[in-house]
């Protein structure tokens, strides 16, 4: 069996698989190069390394919870499914991230560190979070676990996702009318939405000013569902009180971006959940042997794009 790994940590998954399948060939891309393999474990890989498979490997194996960019590459092999990790340690991650963020407006620290700057001494005084009601786009693997999260946190959240689900101590909608709901009543806006055909753009001048006025964006999901030049219109306009922006549709951002010094945006640089690489390795051992047992595990929909 041979394993071909692409990832910025392709030598810790390395160790980690080898010691898992002792007689296997597992290879780092940079040592193995575009050769043909039984499994491919990667993120963001090369063209050249998926137009080098052939009729021996079994499957895909992605490294993150995105698949955008491996369904996008015109040298996937249509026919080999395509396996993506779930969860593996990065919702808690995710709820940590978006937490901070939602504490960074809701208790008005964007405020002090304008006041700061001014050297200006003035006191707001906090808000009960019954006031920040929370709208969860999204309610994969992660993003449940990160609208039950801000719900035990005591903020109330709605979540929505294309079909109807139910979760403890979270109002789910669906479909457009809830889709609709959703934005008018959520004064802190969550995507944590895969990039499909679907999303990209979903988040428009038209749809966040849909938000009530003075409305936040929490953006760790997927940078193609923002258009971002509508949603400074809306902050430069007031509509929107601020937003925090993890991801982008072009990766790193540019130092020239006037977006890193738009005062009411708050940018990490797609930092709110990195894979732990331990606990993907276990999913990846687990799918792999499951392979190698004749099984299917779930792959992903190439037409839903997750």
């Amino acid at each position: 069996m041979r394993i071909v790994i692409h990832d910025a940590d392709a030598q810790a998954y390395q160790r980690l698989l080898q010691a898992a399948f002792p007689d296997a060939e597992v290879l780092t891309y940079e040592s193995a190069g575009a050769a043909p393999a039984d499994y491919l474990a990667v993120f963001r890989p090369p063209e050249a390394l998926l137009a080098a498979q052939g009729p021996s490997l079994k499957a895909i194996l992605n490294l993150g919870a995105g698949v955008d960019a491996l369904l996008d590459s015109p040298a996937l092999p249509k026919a080999v499914p395509v396996v993506k990790l779930r969860d593996a340690g990065m919702a808690p991650l995710m709820l940590d991230y978006v937490l901070y963020a939602l504490l960074h407006f809701s208790r008005d620290f964007d405020r002090y560190a304008r006041q700061s700057r001014e050297a200006r001494w003035q006191l707001h005084l906090p808000q009960s979070r019954a006031a920040w009601p929370v709208g969860v786009l999204g309610l994969g693997a992660i993003g449940a676990q990160v609208a039950q999260g801000l719900a035990r946190h005591g903020f109330p959240v709605r979540a929505h996702s294309r079909s109807p689900k139910r979760l403890e101590g979270v109002e789910c909608l669906h479909g457009d009318e809830g889709f609709d709901q959703l934005l008018a009543r959520s004064r802190v806006l969550v995507n944590i939405l895969p990039s499909t055909p679907a999303t990209r753009g979903l988040l428009n001048r038209d749809t966040l000013s849909r938000l009530p006025q003075g409305a936040v964006l929490i953006n760790p999901g997927r940078g193609t569902a923002v258009v971002l030049d509508e949603l400074v219109e809306l902050l430069d306009a007031g509509h929107l009180r601020g937003a925090a922006l993890d991801v982008f549709p072009a990766e790193p951002l540019p130092p020239e971006s006037p977006l890193w010094r738009h005062p009411k945006l708050l940018i990490t640089p797609h930092a709110a959940a990195p894979t732990p690489v331990e606990e993907a390795a276990r999913q990846l051992i687990d799918t792999i042997h499951a392979f190698e047992r004749g099984e299917a595990p779930p792959s992903v929909d190439a037409n839903a794009g997750y």
